[in-house]
């Protein structure tokens, strides 16, 4: 496994990888690897020729600077890991490799970038696809992976790869979870033990909601799931929608879409969950 830091560089290796037509596959991370983002790495080795693997903690996505600040960082025991996975390339490049100069770029990805993350996080989303467009342009990959978690920016990478016209296909892969249902998650390492106790009330209360469809209403399956989790002490919904999985529009009858999906995020003292569910 190679660990590289320069775009040119990784360009020269992938270059005589693509000459003797091998198949590239992409995993762009944050770093502070789980089992989630490793599960990502297995399935793109096992379906290419070759894996990179990206760690960079992009800046322009952050909307909150704290956020960025105590956003973990485990590179030494992320290599370990990847080469142990199977990965080619580690691509951990600064952020002045990555931002020689300000990215002015600003996306309009209509309502997929509007609502939930993006209303709640405003830039959030330009951030994403300004980082993920550069990595898509530096790696060249065939394939890239990106997990169901982050549902809503899957929704956005889609729409930028077709804005962009960029030459890849994108591959979602199933939510990991921890024995006790948490979504695997780097901000998992913020939670206190008490905390970490409270948070699988997250996905018991999204799985529990299940059972109501469609004999209750989407405002009825709204409601439980808002009061039961804003019922622990610590945790606190910022937005739960129930969306079409396709278009992320807001839902008002089950018999508005083929393809419903809930998408929630919850502080767990100051720490901020997401998780989905599909009904």
């Amino acid at each position: 496994m190679k660990i590289v830091n320069s775009i040119n560089e990784l360009r020269c290796h992938l270059a005589e990888d693509k000459q003797k037509g091998k198949r590239i596959g992409f995993v762009p991370t944050m770093g502070a690897l789980h089992a989630g983002h490793l599960s990502l790495v297995n399935r793109c080795v096992s379906e290419n020729d070759i894996c990179v693997v990206s760690v960079f903690v992009n800046p322009t996505q952050f909307n909150n600077p704290n956020d960025l600040l105590t956003y973990p960082r485990t590179l030494e025991n992320d290599c370990r890991l990847l080469e142990s996975s199977g990965c080619n390339y580690v691509f951990a490049p600064t952020v002045e490799e990555m931002y020689p100069e300000p990215d002015t770029r600003v996306f309009d990805f209509g309502k997929v970038s509007q609502v939930m993350e993006g209303a709640c996080r405003p830039g959030h989303f330009n951030g994403v696809a300004q980082i993920v467009s550069k990595l898509f342009y530096a790696v060249e990959p065939d394939v890239a992976y990106f997990g169901e978690k982050d549902f809503q920016q899957i929704a956005v990478i889609r729409a930028m790869v077709k804005q962009l016209d960029i030459p890849v296909e994108i591959v979602d892969c199933p939510i990991q979870r921890e024995v006790d249902g948490l979504a695997l998650s780097s901000r998992n390492t913020r939670l206190t033990p008490e905390q970490r106790q409270k948070a699988p009330v997250i996905a018991r209360t999204l799985k529990e909601s299940i059972t109501f469809v469609p004999e209750k209403s989407v405002r009825e399956v709204l409601d439980y799931v808002v009061s039961t989790i804003n019922a622990v002490p610590e945790m606190e919904v910022e937005y739960f929608e129930i969306v079409d999985g396709n278009t992320l529009e807001s839902i008002e009858n089950w018999s508005d879409t083929s393809y419903p999906v809930g998408c929630i995020t919850v502080y767990c003292g100051e720490v901020r969950l997401i998780d989905n569910i599909k009904y």
